[in-house]
């Protein structure tokens, strides 16, 4: 009897050891909140403010300027912003990200993953309406997880670094999110 109690002791003592070493995944760049603000928000604002255009008055005279990357390191950058979009998917991901979230976060980082290697291809190809066009889709992919993943709202004087990880209501699919928040 004492060694099937020794034995037993063992093995309760060696899987509570195992179950220490196995601590939660620690996000690597902070929160989701914190991610989006530090990380995904300004990669896909320097892709999305690459290529474009706008209308204004000057003197009472209707002025139309375009723009988009000249030369290599411009749109080198653009190309680094797709890459690192896509990388940034693949890390949403994660069960440091992931976990805690419906099937649909899985789903929208895929979607991310996905048009950032097109916005690779258009900016390798240095095709501005290509760039215009899946930026379009970029941002379609991050309306689409915000509405239904919402970021926080911040009290005033609170930063991203101040808050915890929000996280959605499990139990509601992506269509009855869109369908609440549309009736508010």
């Amino acid at each position: 009897m004492k060694t099937e109690n020794r034995i037993l002791l063992a093995a309760l003592g060696s899987l509570a050891l195992a179950a220490c070493n196995q601590a939660e995944e620690v996000p690597p760049l902070g929160t989701a909140q914190q991610m989006m603000a530090q990380e995904v928000q300004p990669t896909a604002e320097i892709f999305w403010n690459a290529v474009g255009s706008k209308s204004e008055l000057v003197d009472n005279e209707p002025v139309f300027t375009e723009w988009q990357p000249e030369g290599d390191a411009e749109w080198g950058d653009v190309r680094a912003a797709a890459v690192r979009l896509g990388e940034l998917g693949e890390i949403l991901q994660t069960p440091a990200y992931s976990e805690g979230r419906g099937d649909d976060w899985i789903a929208y980082s895929q979607g991310l993953v996905q048009a950032a290697a097109q916005a690779e291809q258009a900016a390798a190809a240095r095709d501005p309406e290509a760039v215009f066009e899946v930026g379009g889709t970029i941002y379609a992919v991050c309306s689409a997880c915000h509405r239904m993943y919402p970021p926080e709202q911040l009290p005033e004087g609170v930063t991203v670094d101040d808050i915890a990880q929000p996280r959605p209501n499990e139990d509601m699919t992506l269509g009855e999110y869109v369908e609440e928040t549309d009736a508010e």
